[in-house]
């Protein structure tokens, strides 16, 4: 699908006209990002993959700032090594006075926040991640014309990065979610896609982290991620393609709300979403299977113990560490001696959760039914001999 105004997702149309698109030059790099929610809330910065653009985490953006929280989606620039990464990104941050940060990477994005979270630890207190990898070997070892990517033609990159998007019959809500990504491949430049190109495939690999395991989600169970982050939460996405952001939308929203509370980040709820200031930006509007799992409920182990991890606060989320790189979870509340008292919040979340588990199972009892009535008949057939 072709990207353009008539063809766009109704709330797509209705996020371009509510949330100011931004763009900023850095050095002699330009930023395209969108951020709203409250500026007193540490942000939840989305980053996407090769074929993704700030635009595609428009349904993260509108669901969370409502709820009270920061959202800021950017747009990877022209950036050609790792290490260029993590400088830019950080110029990034300085420019908008931001410090403390809670990156949600989806593909190549998921490896640059773990880049930058392995070079910054101090900057970065909680990590989502999904669909990612944490080494670029196999992907230098399948393009081995990488070296000429900068003279490749912008159709021929276009198609390379499409062919990597599953092929075939889809679900209506995957398909649409493929059709919006493919339209914002076609709005990107020669220069935009061999650069992401060279990040995915130049010889890098994530190192040991600062950051403890307890503050990483994994969206996805790829068994090389889940096995480097043992102690990570588990947020299991049965269904949803290639682009779970855009065709679960409210299953993956739930997910980031749940892992921004307990890693400490309070909603701001008595303030109205907003707009970054200019600071001299150009704005626009056209333009279960082990560690702890999500299915459990709130504050529980799967095993039946208090894990903490609801409690509003902990430890090293806010403030600089005392200048220790590694952040720690604090532990069960020890003012709560059954660990089972939840707040207003905590039960309207999970009221919210058992509602989209009672969706879920009601979209499948028209093919329960129809299951059981081709039982019925196969058995009645068997009955009377028909």
């Amino acid at each position: 699908m072709k990207a353009g105004v008539s063809q766009a997702p109704g709330d797509y149309v209705y996020f371009k006209s509510q949330v100011p698109l931004h763009k900023i030059s850095i050095g002699n790099k330009q930023w395209r990002y969108y951020d709203f929610g409250p500026k007193s809330v540490p942000p939840l910065i989305c980053i996407p993959g090769i074929a993704g653009t700030a635009d595609v985490y428009y349904k993260q953006i509108m669901s969370l700032s409502i709820k009270g929280y920061r959202v800021i989606s950017v747009d990877i620039p022209r950036i050609w090594n790792h290490m260029e990464w993590v400088q830019s990104f950080e110029k990034f941050l300085d420019t908008l006075s931001i410090y403390h940060i809670h990156l949600y990477g989806t593909s190549l994005g998921g490896f640059l926040a773990l880049v930058f979270a392995q070079h910054r630890p101090r900057r970065v207190k909680s990590l989502v991640l999904s669909n990612t990898f944490l080494e670029t070997h196999k992907f230098a070892a399948a393009m081995p014309w990488s070296p000429i990517v900068n003279w490749t033609p912008a159709f021929l990159l276009k198609r390379y990065i499409l062919s990597g998007i599953r092929d075939g019959s889809h679900e209506p809500f995957i398909a649409d979610s493929i059709d919006f990504v493919v339209g914002q491949v076609e709005i990107l430049s020669s220069d935009d896609l061999s650069s992401r190109l060279k990040l995915n495939v130049n010889a890098a690999s994530v190192g040991p982290l600062s950051l403890s395991d307890s503050f990483i989600t994994i969206m996805d169970l790829k068994d090389q991620v889940s096995e480097r982050f043992p102690g990570a939460r588990r947020a299991i996405l049965k269904t949803g393609g290639d682009f779970p952001f855009l065709s679960r939308p409210d299953e993956v929203n739930l997910y980031l709300q749940l892992h921004l509370r307990r890693v400490g980040v309070e909603a701001q709820l008595d303030n109205q979403p907003g707009t970054s200031k200019d600071d001299g930006a150009d704005q626009s509007t056209d333009d279960n299977q082990g560690g702890n799992n999500f299915d459990s409920l709130p504050g529980q182990r799967n095993d039946g113990a208090n894990d903490g991890a609801y409690q509003p606060k902990t430890s090293g989320q806010n403030g600089d560490n005392n200048g220790s790189d590694e952040t720690k979870s604090s532990g069960p509340n020890t003012d709560n001696t059954s660990g089972s008292v939840l707040s207003s919040e905590d039960i309207g979340i999970m009221k919210e959760f058992m509602a989209f588990q009672l969706l879920v199972q009601a979209s499948l009892f028209p093919v329960m039914l129809q299951h059981q009535m081709g039982v019925f008949s196969v058995s009645c057939k068997m009955l009377f001999n028909v």
